[in-house]
Parts: C-alpha cells; sequence; structure tokens
C-alpha cells in the first residue's frame, strides 16, 4: 500500500511557483564547480577544446531565480590586408604599397622612332603598354597621337593592320582619366562606330587590353546576337565608351536605352568601307545626335580617301582639324612581300594546295568573292585531310566566334573567307594570306593583305590571277603605287593532286517514308447526302 500511496501523492503534488519555492540556500551551501580542465596525472597535454564538455572560462552557480547569461560568441575578423581594394568587372588596380612606375619599362630612345614615354600618358595606361609590350609608336601613331592627345580633330588615311585603333583608345583613356566625370545610365561619353560586327568585337578587346588598370567600361552594341545581354549591360551601370554597328545602335536609341547628348569623342572608323555598305544614312543621323562639331572631338579613319569620303569628313570635322596620310606603298612594301601567280581556272585549286601543302603553312587564310565559292572550296580542301572552315555572311554569329576561335586555338590552320573578314580580324602569326579569287575592288586588296603583316611584323600576300581576274591588277597597282611581282607557277605547284577522300553521300529517304499519310475524311463533312 505504501507504494501506491506514494505514487498517489506525487501525482497530485502542485507544481513549484514563486508563491511556494523552497528556501533559497545560504553562500556556503552552494557547491563550487570543479576545476574546468584537470591536468592529467601523466604529464599529457589536455584534451582538446572541441572534446571537452566543460568550457575554460565556466560561470559560477546561479542562484535560482536567476536568468544565465548566454556567452556572445567571438566574432572571426577577416584579416585586412594593406593595399588591396575591391576589384570591378574587367578592372585590375595595382597595390597601393608598391605601385607601378613607367621607369619599371625602360625602352632607349631610338633615333626615327617615337617612344610612348615621349607622349606623357597617365602611369595607368603606360602600365597597361608596357603589359602587351609596345615599346615604340607605329607611324600612324607617332603622326596622329600628339594631336588626338591634345583634343584636335583629325581625319586619318592608314591602312589596317598599322595599329590606328590605338590611336583614338589612348586618346580616350588619357581625356577620361584625367578629367573624369560620372554619367547616367545610356549616356556614354565616347562613341565609336564601325562597319562590321568583327571589327566590333576587336576594338572592345583593344580597349580593355588598354583599359585594364582603369574602371573606364566599353559595351560592343552589334547585330546577330546578344540583343538581350546587351540591353541588361546598358541598363545595369553606367557606360564610359560604346562601340557599335549602326544599325544595332539606332534600335538601341529607338528603345530609349541609349542618348547621345552627352558624347565627348567620336570616331568613325572605316568611313569608306560603311560608304560601301550603305551605311552612310544611318551614321548621318547617329552623328546629328551627338553634340555640335564644335563641342565634341571627331576622329575619322578610313583607308582610302576619296572624294565622298572627304566631302563626309569635311562636315563632320571642325576646320583646324588634322589630315595625316600614311602611303600604302610603304607599309605594304615593307612588311608584307606580294606575289602573283598567272594561273588558270582549272589549276587554281591544284596550285593552291601545293603551296599549302609543299610549305607547311600552319595559318592560313583564304580570300574568296563568293559565299558558294568559299563553302565550295572548304569542301574541296577537307576531302584532301586538310582542316578548314567558311567564314561567311551565312554563318550566324556565334558560330563566327567559334570559328575564329578554333583559327586561333589552332583547332584549324585554314580559313576560308569573304571580305566580311576582311575588316576587323585581329589574329596574330598569319603567316600567308591567300586570294584565291582577286577582288573586284582594288581598295579590298589592301584592306586583304594588311591581315599578315601586321604592327611592323613580316608576312606573305600571295594571289592567283587566272584569264579573268587578272584585267584587276593593273587598277591595284595604280591604288598601291608600285608594281606587283607576277609569276608563273613553279614546278612544285604544278604537282599532280593526291587521290581524295570520297565525298559524303546523304542518306536517301526511302520513299514511302516521305510521302505524308492523307488525312482521313470525315464522313459527315463530306459524305453528306444532296
Amino acid at each position: 500500500m505504501k507504494p501506491l500511496i506514494s505514487f498517489f501523492k506525487h501525482l497530485f503534488q502542485k507544481p513549484i511557483t514563486r508563491k511556494n519555492q523552497p528556501e533559497i540556500p545560504s553562500q556556503d551551501q552552494i557547491p563550487t564547480p570543479p576545476d574546468p580542465i584537470q591536468p592529467h596525472p601523466g604529464g599529457e597535454k589536455p584534451e582538446p577544446k572541441h572534446l571537452r564538455t566543460i568550457s575554460e572560462t565556466a560561470q559560477p552557480a546561479l542562484k535560482p531565480g536567476a536568468a544565465r547569461e548566454t556567452p556572445k560568441k567571438s566574432v572571426k575578423q577577416r584579416p585586412q590586408t594593406a593595399g588591396k581594394h575591391p576589384k570591378k568587372r574587367g578592372q585590375k588596380i595595382p597595390d597601393q604599397q608598391d605601385p607601378w612606375s613607367s621607369k619599371e619599362f625602360s625602352v632607349p630612345p631610338k633615333e626615327g622612332k617615337t617612344r610612348f614615354h615621349d607622349l606623357d600618358l597617365p602611369e595607368n595606361l603606360m602600365h597597361a603598354i608596357a603589359d602587351l609590350g609596345f615599346a615604340y609608336c607605329t607611324e600612324i601613331q607617332a603622326a596622329l597621337l600628339p594631336h588626338t592627345l591634345a583634343g584636335k580633330d583629325a581625319t586619318a588615311k592608314a591602312q589596317t593592320g598599322t595599329g590606328k585603333s590605338a590611336t583614338f583608345i589612348i586618346a580616350m583613356i588619357k581625356a577620361f582619366t584625367e578629367n573624369p566625370a560620372k554619367n547616367k545610365e545610356g549616356f556614354p561619353r565616347a562613341l565609336i562606330l564601325a562597319p562590321t560586327r568583327e571589327l566590333v568585337h576587336q576594338i572592345e578587346k583593344d580597349f580593355n587590353d588598354l583599359a585594364r588598370y582603369t574602371s573606364l567600361k566599353i559595351v560592343s552594341v552589334y547585330g546577330g546576337t546578344g540583343y538581350a545581354r546587351q540591353q541588361q549591360i546598358l541598363h545595369d551601370n553606367p557606360v564610359d565608351v560604346i562601340v557599335a554597328t549602326p544599325g544595332r545602335l539606332l534600335d538601341f536609341i529607338r528603345q530609349k536605352r541609349i542618348n547621345l547628348s552627352k558624347v565627348e569623342i567620336m570616331v568613325i572608323d572605316e568611313a569608306d568601307r560603311m560608304l560601301d555598305m550603305g551605311f552612310i544614312p544611318d551614321v548621318r543621323r547617329l552623328v546629328y545626335m551627338t553634340p555640335h562639331k564644335d563641342k565634341r572631338q571627331t576622329l575619322f579613319f578610313s583607308a582610302t580617301l576619296t572624294e565622298e569620303v572627304l566631302r563626309l569628313a569635311d562636315s563632320w570635322t571642325t576646320k583646324n582639324k588634322v589630315q595625316i596620310e600614311i602611303d600604302p606603298e610603304q607599309t605594304t612594301a615593307d612588311s608584307i612581300r606580294q606575289v602573283v601567280y598567272l594561273t588558270t581556272e582549272d589549276k587554281k585549286f591544284q596550285h593552291v594546295y601545293n603551296l599549302i601543302v609543299s610549305e607547311n603553312l600552319d595559318r592560313v587564310l583564304i580570300f574568296v568573292n563568293r559565299k558558294d565559292t568559299a563553302k565550295f572550296l572548304c569542301d574541296k580542301l577537307s576531302r584532301y585531310r586538310l582542316k578548314c572552315k567558311v567564314l561567311s555572311g551565312d554563318v550566324s554569329q556565334d558560330n563566327r566566334f567559334k570559328v575564329l576561335n578554333q583559327f586561333k586555338n589552332s583547332t584549324i590552320n585554314i580559313l576560308v573567307a569573304t571580305d566580311v573578314a576582311a575588316r576587323g580580324l585581329h589574329i596574330e602569326n598569319i603567316s600567308h594570306v591567300v586570294n584565291y579569287d582577286m577582288p573586284f575592288e582594288p581598295e579590298h586588296y589592301i584592306h586583304r593583305i594588311g591581315r599578315t603583316g601586321r604592327a611592323g611584323a613580316t608576312g606573305t600576300s600571295i594571289s592567283f590571277a587566272d584569264e579573268m581576274s587578272s584585267f584587276q591588277i593593273p587598277q591595284i597597282e595604280e591604288v598601291l603605287g608600285h608594281k606587283i611581282a607576277c609569276e608563273y607557277p613553279s614546278e612544285t605547284l604544278e604537282q599532280p593532286l593526291p587521290k581524295p577522300l570520297p565525298r559524303q553521300q546523304r542518306k536517301q529517304v526511302p520513299a514511302k517514308n516521305r510521302t505524308k499519310k492523307r488525312r482521313a475524311r470525315s464522313p459527315k463533312k463530306y459524305n453528306k447526302k444532296p
């Protein structure tokens, strides 16, 4: 019975409250806590902290009813590294503790050459120039940079591959570095117009290389791809420079994504090409959206200065502009060896194949006049076990970039292209440019061979003139200002072709699978009684 009675007493016992709380024991009756860490009798080291049950800073026993204080967690602070700054996208800021100086980039003076040290450029710009290994200015840079850096308008005639893009990029970086300004979203400080997407992409890359140690931002705007991405970039952050083709730029202006009323520097690159492609009406509309020519700096570049091009330059630049012409005879004769082989239409492929194989050419750019010729030539070279791809107007913009990267990475060693790739295509170490077809326009010859021998390097241009295209040689020589060596193919080029791979035949679908089954007619609809 006693266990049963004690059970019911325990069951109906009242909970302890403040009223029926037992008496608080005296201070002497409170037991002292044990030592947090007891040394091991054998002299061994104590257990690690994460294995201890009692912390080293154990709190004393609390009085009944007192609230226990929660221990504060120690905040682990990150070590601050001196000289480090948050880096923006596409920006590299040098360490403040050990800043870079142009004295580290020593270039000895050389007679007849202009150093970048002589142009009084900012240190961050000189740092980028040193990383790129530019010691001396090219001829167009030495003649034009003193005027563009002073803020003057300029009209320049220069062959592609002479470094003319760096002249306006360096002028922009110096002007915006020395006079920084906060611009709103969609209000660029500089505008660069180019005729092709490849040239826009190349200018953007060159700008990022030279502005790597600044906070300047450039956005490329061109058609064919990336509409949503370009729109998002324009919406997110302010943009300092916009490089664009005229069509896509006008689309963004109509949507009020871009406003050209704050443009300080305007560049029109490859003006003669824009004239040929019919872009001048769009370019004229864009020019009139910018401030007056007296309130902006205008730089006008063209490979040829015809009367039409000069008329446009005079209407968009000020009267005190600087006009500089670099003779194409000097630039091409110094760095590019030019040869024309007199051949026939039926033997042209044989001579091109033997040229590539006999000289073991690693990186060759072949130009043709038509898109169907490019596809035919690429397919035929592939049958003879040569790695090649096509770059023409039929190739989408994303695939163009893939083909160019394959050509740059030597995945393929032959690129067959139309004149769409003649402008703005910058690939290092192109040893040979081959004109499978002579260009229809003599000026296009200069742009084609300008893909090799760039920025002072040496290159070779080989053209094949058949019974029809040989009549265009005198016009090309007139533009160049000198004669081109014309030769007959050597015995090496006359070697017979090996046996090609068989053509890949398409799988023919059986006729019964090609025919579509006719729908069964509804009897209610078509078999009505009269």
